[in-house]
């Protein structure tokens, strides 16, 4: 998104928000609606870079130590899956 769209949708988003600022129902809404997305971002958040390979460093250190997993089966693999 360049940054013009950006201030277009920024500046989109304020009117509308000052338009239903008069309105406590509304507003009240619109906190719900806000506190909702900010779950799903949360809820749908990636890893970070760093805790990805330190997820894999831990893998191989425990692989060194003859810790590991055999999965021979679609229903280990997704009852494993489901564990984590």
């Amino acid at each position: 998104m360049t940054a013009v769209q950006l201030n277009a949708m920024n500046r989109e988003l304020w009117q509308g928000i000052g338009s239903l600022a008069d309105d406590e129902s509304m507003m009240a809404r619109l906190t719900r609606y806000v506190k909702r997305l900010i779950k799903e971002k949360e809820d749908t958040a990636l890893v970070s870079k760093a805790d990805f390979f330190r997820s894999l460093d831990e893998g191989e250190e425990q692989y060194r130590q003859g810790r590991t997993h055999t999965i021979s089966t679609p229903q280990q693999l997704q009852d494993f899956l489901n564990s984590l």
